[in-house]
Protein backbone atom coordinates (compact mmCIF):
# COMPACT_ATOMS: atom_id res chain seq x y z
CA UNK A 1 0.00 0.00 0.00
CA UNK A 2 3.26 2.19 0.60
CA UNK A 3 4.52 1.89 -2.68
CA UNK A 4 3.46 5.84 -4.11
CA UNK A 5 2.51 6.50 -7.51
CA UNK A 6 6.33 8.14 -8.37
CA UNK A 7 6.49 9.65 -4.92
CA UNK A 8 8.19 6.50 -2.14
CA UNK A 9 8.66 8.71 0.53
CA UNK A 10 11.38 6.40 2.29
CA UNK A 11 12.97 9.36 5.34
CA UNK A 12 16.64 9.55 5.87
CA UNK A 13 16.94 12.80 7.18
CA UNK A 14 -12.36 11.83 -3.29
CA UNK A 15 -16.83 14.16 -8.99
CA UNK A 16 -17.56 16.32 -5.65
CA UNK A 17 -15.21 19.10 -4.15
CA UNK A 18 -14.34 18.74 -0.43
CA UNK A 19 -15.55 21.03 2.21
CA UNK A 20 -12.88 23.28 3.50
CA UNK A 21 -13.14 23.43 7.42
CA UNK A 22 -11.15 26.41 9.07
CA UNK A 23 -7.41 26.67 9.58
CA UNK A 24 -5.88 25.85 12.59
CA UNK A 25 -4.70 29.26 13.99
CA UNK A 26 -0.78 29.76 13.42
CA UNK A 27 0.22 29.67 17.01
CA UNK A 28 -1.10 26.37 17.33
CA UNK A 29 0.28 24.83 14.57
CA UNK A 30 3.86 26.10 15.06
CA UNK A 31 3.64 24.52 18.74
CA UNK A 32 3.82 21.48 17.11
CA UNK A 33 7.38 19.39 16.86
CA UNK A 34 6.81 17.66 13.33
CA UNK A 35 9.38 15.01 12.95
CA UNK A 36 10.01 15.71 9.22
CA UNK A 37 10.92 19.34 10.19
CA UNK A 38 14.01 20.88 11.72
CA UNK A 39 14.08 21.45 15.54
CA UNK A 40 15.10 24.89 16.91
CA UNK A 41 18.59 26.61 16.71
CA UNK A 42 18.68 25.16 20.86
CA UNK A 43 17.15 21.69 20.16
CA UNK A 44 18.84 19.64 22.83
CA UNK A 45 21.03 16.54 21.91
CA UNK A 46 18.31 14.53 23.02
CA UNK A 47 15.60 15.68 20.74
CA UNK A 48 17.48 15.95 18.49
CA UNK A 49 18.37 11.88 18.39
CA UNK A 50 14.70 11.30 18.91
CA UNK A 51 14.18 12.96 15.79
CA UNK A 52 16.76 10.95 13.88
CA UNK A 53 15.40 7.73 15.29
CA UNK A 54 11.68 8.60 14.19
CA UNK A 55 12.92 10.03 10.53
CA UNK A 56 15.11 6.67 9.75
CA UNK A 57 11.89 4.76 9.95
CA UNK A 58 11.43 2.32 7.44
CA UNK A 59 8.09 3.38 5.16
CA UNK A 60 7.49 6.69 7.10
CA UNK A 61 5.90 8.34 4.17
CA UNK A 62 3.56 11.27 3.30
CA UNK A 63 0.77 9.35 4.93
CA UNK A 64 1.55 9.29 8.14
CA UNK A 65 1.87 12.24 10.48
CA UNK A 66 4.52 12.19 13.93
CA UNK A 67 5.56 14.95 15.74
CA UNK A 68 6.65 14.20 19.62
CA UNK A 69 7.08 16.34 22.71
CA UNK A 70 9.89 16.13 25.11
CA UNK A 71 9.49 17.25 29.16
CA UNK A 72 12.90 15.77 31.06
CA UNK A 73 13.43 12.03 30.04
CA UNK A 74 9.51 11.67 28.96
CA UNK A 75 8.85 11.81 25.38
CA UNK A 76 5.21 11.79 24.32
CA UNK A 77 4.38 10.82 20.90
CA UNK A 78 1.52 12.35 18.82
CA UNK A 79 -0.10 12.12 14.98
CA UNK A 80 -1.67 9.53 12.88
CA UNK A 81 -0.24 6.38 10.95
CA UNK A 82 -2.64 4.18 8.57
CA UNK A 83 -2.69 0.90 9.44
CA UNK A 84 -0.49 -1.09 6.07
CA UNK A 85 0.37 -4.96 7.46
CA UNK A 86 2.84 -6.44 7.72
CA UNK A 87 4.02 -2.21 8.83
CA UNK A 88 3.18 -0.90 11.42
CA UNK A 89 4.69 2.99 12.41
CA UNK A 90 3.30 3.58 15.48
CA UNK A 91 4.69 0.38 16.91
CA UNK A 92 8.19 1.19 15.13
CA UNK A 93 7.95 4.69 16.31
CA UNK A 94 7.71 3.60 20.01
CA UNK A 95 10.43 1.30 19.68
CA UNK A 96 12.40 3.55 18.29
CA UNK A 97 12.19 6.32 20.79
CA UNK A 98 12.71 3.97 23.70
CA UNK A 99 16.02 2.99 22.24
CA UNK A 100 17.51 6.26 22.63
CA UNK A 101 19.99 6.97 25.76
CA UNK A 102 18.36 8.91 28.47
CA UNK A 103 14.85 8.65 27.39
CA UNK A 104 12.91 6.80 30.46
CA UNK A 105 9.18 6.87 29.38
CA UNK A 106 7.80 6.72 26.02
CA UNK A 107 3.68 7.54 26.20
CA UNK A 108 2.42 6.80 22.67
CA UNK A 109 -0.21 8.90 21.82
CA UNK A 110 -0.83 7.82 18.28
CA UNK A 111 -3.49 7.35 16.28
CA UNK A 112 -4.19 4.87 14.21
CA UNK A 113 -6.66 5.31 11.36
CA UNK A 114 -9.18 3.16 10.10
CA UNK A 115 -7.83 0.33 7.82
CA UNK A 116 -10.18 1.60 4.36
CA UNK A 117 -9.44 0.60 1.22
CA UNK A 118 -11.52 4.08 0.27
CA UNK A 119 -9.05 6.07 2.40
CA UNK A 120 -5.97 4.58 0.49
CA UNK A 121 -7.83 6.02 -2.80
CA UNK A 122 -8.42 8.81 -1.45
CA UNK A 123 -4.31 9.54 -0.55
CA UNK A 124 -3.03 8.56 -3.86
CA UNK A 125 -5.78 10.70 -5.60
CA UNK A 126 -4.84 13.73 -3.36
CA UNK A 127 -0.88 12.55 -3.52
CA UNK A 128 -0.94 13.30 -7.30
CA UNK A 129 -3.30 16.01 -7.28
CA UNK A 130 -0.83 17.69 -4.80
CA UNK A 131 2.39 16.74 -5.94
CA UNK A 132 1.03 16.19 -9.94
CA UNK A 133 1.14 20.13 -10.09
CA UNK A 134 3.93 21.25 -11.24
CA UNK A 135 4.43 23.96 -9.23
CA UNK A 136 4.37 22.01 -6.35
CA UNK A 137 5.62 19.02 -7.49
CA UNK A 138 8.93 20.67 -8.54
CA UNK A 139 9.73 22.38 -5.42
CA UNK A 140 8.53 20.33 -2.84
CA UNK A 141 8.41 16.93 -4.27
CA UNK A 142 11.67 16.20 -4.65
CA UNK A 143 12.94 16.39 -0.74
CA UNK A 144 14.28 13.42 0.73
CA UNK A 145 10.92 14.02 2.74
CA UNK A 146 8.29 15.66 1.45
CA UNK A 147 7.15 18.55 3.31
CA UNK A 148 3.31 18.36 2.68
CA UNK A 149 1.74 15.11 4.17
CA UNK A 150 -1.67 13.91 3.68
CA UNK A 151 -3.70 12.14 6.13
CA UNK A 152 -6.57 10.76 5.73
CA UNK A 153 -9.65 9.90 8.16
CA UNK A 154 -12.70 8.25 6.68
CA UNK A 155 -12.53 10.67 3.73
CA UNK A 156 -11.34 13.63 5.87
CA UNK A 157 -7.89 14.97 4.95
CA UNK A 158 -5.76 16.83 7.21
CA UNK A 159 -2.65 18.83 5.62
CA UNK A 160 0.24 19.07 7.75
CA UNK A 161 3.79 20.18 7.05
CA UNK A 162 5.16 23.29 5.89
CA UNK A 163 5.08 25.78 3.12
CA UNK A 164 7.42 28.21 1.81
CA UNK A 165 4.27 30.83 0.82
CA UNK A 166 0.63 31.86 1.51
CA UNK A 167 0.36 31.69 -2.29
CA UNK A 168 1.88 28.22 -2.21
CA UNK A 169 -0.64 27.02 0.62
CA UNK A 170 -3.69 27.96 -0.95
CA UNK A 171 -2.54 26.27 -4.33
CA UNK A 172 -2.07 23.40 -2.20
CA UNK A 173 -5.55 23.48 -0.01
CA UNK A 174 -7.21 24.12 -3.65
CA UNK A 175 -5.98 21.23 -4.98
CA UNK A 176 -6.65 18.76 -1.94
CA UNK A 177 -10.06 19.96 -2.50
CA UNK A 178 -10.93 19.02 -5.94
CA UNK A 179 -10.37 15.17 -5.03
CA UNK A 180 -13.58 12.72 -5.22
CA UNK A 181 -15.06 11.31 -2.25
CA UNK A 182 -13.47 13.71 0.79
CA UNK A 183 -15.98 15.20 3.01
CA UNK A 184 -13.25 18.09 4.48
CA UNK A 185 -9.96 19.22 4.17
CA UNK A 186 -8.64 20.76 7.20
CA UNK A 187 -4.88 23.22 6.21
CA UNK A 188 -2.81 22.70 8.86
CA UNK A 189 0.01 23.64 7.12
CA UNK A 190 2.72 25.85 8.78
CA UNK A 191 3.48 29.00 5.97
CA UNK A 192 7.30 29.64 6.85
CA UNK A 193 6.85 33.26 4.79
CA UNK A 194 3.29 34.75 5.07
CA UNK A 195 4.14 38.37 3.54
CA UNK A 196 6.24 36.63 0.77
CA UNK A 197 4.10 37.04 -2.60
CA UNK A 198 4.88 34.66 -5.93
CA UNK A 199 6.47 36.78 -8.81
CA UNK A 200 3.08 37.06 -11.84
CA UNK A 201 1.04 35.06 -8.77
CA UNK A 202 -2.30 34.72 -10.04
CA UNK A 203 -5.44 32.91 -8.02
CA UNK A 204 -4.95 29.33 -8.32
CA UNK A 205 -6.97 27.82 -11.30
CA UNK A 206 -5.88 30.94 -12.91
CA UNK A 207 -4.40 30.57 -16.24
Amino acid sequence: MRTLDGLLCIAILATTFAVAEPRTPPEQKAAQSQVFQSGPENETQLARQIRHNLLTLPYYSIFDDLSFNLNGSVVTLEGACPPDPPWDIRSDAEAAVKRVKGVTQVINNIKLLPLSPMDWQVRRAEERAIYGDAQIGMRYGYQALPSIHIIVDNGHVTLVGVVDSTFDDTLIRTRAQTVPNVFSVTDNLVVLHPGKKKENEKPPGVN
